[in-house]
């Protein structure tokens, strides 16, 4: 994540199981096809804590170069210092950038043998997202984009409450955040058509968190960010949205409430 919407390292390693099981292992086998021979040079772009890698590097042959970018460097700081291994087992070398998104110049990843980002599109603008795309095509690596939100949700047990919490906070992840407007929810189909319009390759897969009683901690943090983005967006529904989470926490206590989080992962290469 990039400091496009600061998150904290907690909340990246909280999150962390739940992103692993749900990425696209079918588009990252198509990204590991598509690398030219020779070394590899992988540029994560909002990379936090360095997740991507430590779930990437393995499936990618090596040896393998990843440079991370983030615009944090207190969340750099928090990378794991042992250092993954490629799929022949060989390690990976690892050099940090500390870079805003929005100033990412056309000629930033040149060289790079694949591009790829976290939890990322959906906190940055239209405009943002064309400078990546730009990026990636001056290029010519593949980008792999994992674990955009799509704004569909299904809670089981369903309440009668969760439309309109629902579209509050998608509001919220599309809002205007001190000039800048958020993709949100838009962000993969976005992105997808700038690769398509560039004449690009693409292919989506959806990509869900399934969240259960094993993921009480998680469940409940994101329980608490959806109710306070949702309330922010909208504060007229503070009383409403409270007797919401009282009930979603009672069901949680219980182990009665389970969630789906779609998301969706992107591969773009050049056809």
């Amino acid at each position: 994540m990039s400091t496009l919407n600061l998150v904290d390292a907690d909340w990246l390693a909280l999150r962390g199981p739940a992103d692993d099981a749900a990425r696209s292992a079918e588009l990252a086998a198509r990204a590991a096809g598509r690398l030219r021979p020779g070394p590899v040079v992988v540029h994560d772009l909002g990379s936090g804590t360095g997740a991507m890698m430590r779930w990437l590097a393995p499936r990618l042959p090596g040896p393998q170069t990843w440079v991370l970018h983030d615009g944090d460097p207190a969340i750099l700081a928090h990378r794991e210092t042992t250092s993954p291994r490629d799929a022949a087992g060989g390690k990976v070398a690892v050099a940090t950038r500390v870079e805003h998104l929005g100033e990412l110049a056309p000629d930033a990843l040149a060289g790079a043998s694949l591009v790829t980002a976290s939890a990322l599109l959906d906190v940055v603008t239209l405009d943002e997202a064309r400078a990546i795309v730009a990026a990636c095509v001056a290029a010519g690596a593949p980008a792999f984009f994992s674990l955009s939100v799509t704004g569909r949700v299904l809670l089981d047990p369903a309440d009668g409450d969760d439309p309109v919490l629902a579209d509050a906070f998608d509001a919220h992840q599309r809002r205007d955040a001190e000039g800048r407007r958020m993709l949100g929810p838009d962000a993969s189909s976005a992105v997808a058509a700038l690769f398509s319009i560039a004449g690009w390759e693409v292919r989506v897969d959806g990509t869900p968190w399934r969240l259960g009683p094993a993921d009480r901690d998680l469940l409940r943090e994101w329980l608490d960010g959806r109710v306070g983005a949702a309330v922010e967006q909208r504060p007229g529904l503070a009383a409403r949205a409270t007797a919401w989470r009282l009930r979603r926490a009672a069901q949680l206590d219980a182990d009665g409430l389970r969630a789906v989080v779609h998301h969706e992962d992107v591969l773009a290469w050049p056809s």
